[in-house]
């Protein structure tokens, strides 16, 4: 009887590609459709990056879990009154309400000092994105502030907000930088990616162009030790140079930094030798 040929699936480069990305590769086909198996993970996929954009924002669990860490923090809202309005009104999410920035006034005449950073914490388009990495990721950046003394404010829950909300609040604040902590857009494999932007001196009406962005900030992404550490990087710069956005490149060395998990440091496959 002659031997029958047999298929080896480990010669196939795309099987192999498919094991290092969650990348939607090698998906396979019946007949000229996608399987079964595929088309569902594709529809989970989308469902959840809805229900990211539309999960309510779990302020009061927030600002419970900062208050059993020892942090104060503030609640507000943006000129959006409701969901529907931020999706529909992006400009809305940019600014706070009238009794919100009245709030935000009182408690800085009471510390007119100003702070050197104010921290600002919004729900964006992933709420899920704020619940699972705010705490971890201010836990690293207080390690690896601490040191360097800044001043902070109590941390900003901003519900309904967009990323330039926190320019009201810094200049509100007489604060010298900003972060902003916020969901970013879901995708079909991340629907819960932490974005941070950056801004030195913030004041009403200023441009991208003035930020600096660290996006992707969750536990398949960016550590939360890289993030802090690119984050001090580009502060201990904006005062140095006394600016932020597009004429401050993130140049920190990362190389040295302990990852989240316990991989060894020299994990990256593009650093190691062969």
């Amino acid at each position: 009887m002659a031997n029958t040929p047999q298929h080896d699936n480990s010669s196939n480069p795309w099987l192999e590609l498919r094991r290092l990305t969650p990348a939607r590769i090698a998906l396979g086909r019946t007949g000229t459709s996608l399987p079964t198996g595929a088309q569902l993970d594709f529809q989970f996929a989308h469902a959840q990056a809805r229900d990211a954009v539309h999960l309510a924002f779990d302020h009061a669990g927030l600002r419970e879990q900062l208050s059993a860490r020892g942090r104060d923090s503030l609640l507000l809202h943006s000129a959006a009154a409701d969901r529907h309005s931020y999706l529909q009104r992006p400009d809305l999410g940019r600014r706070l309400h009238d009794d919100s920035a009245q709030r935000l006034r009182e408690h800085a005449q009471a510390n007119p000092g100003g702070v050197d950073l104010a921290i600002v914490v919004a729900d964006g388009l992933s709420a899920l994105a704020v619940h699972r990495h705010t705490l971890p990721f201010l836990a690293r950046l207080e390690e690896q502030s601490a040191a360097d003394g800044w001043s902070t404010s109590p941390v900003v829950l901003v519900e309904q907000g967009r990323v330039a909300v926190a320019d009201e609040v810094g200049e509100l604040l007489r604060a010298k930088m900003t972060v902003i902590l916020i969901g970013e857009r879901p995708g079909l494999s991340s629907p819960d990616s932490l974005g941070l932007y950056f801004t030195y001196n913030p004041k009403v009406g200023l441009t991208d162009a003035y930020r600096n962005c660290i996006s992707n900030v969750r536990l398949e992404g960016l550590s939360y030790g890289m993030a802090a550490h690119r984050l001090l990087y580009l502060m201990r710069e904006a005062c140095r140079r006394q600016l932020s956005g597009v004429n401050l490149k993130d140049e920190a060395q990362v190389q040295t930094l302990e990852s989240d998990s316990d991989a060894p440091k020299s994990a990256n496959f593009l650093l190691s030798k062969p």
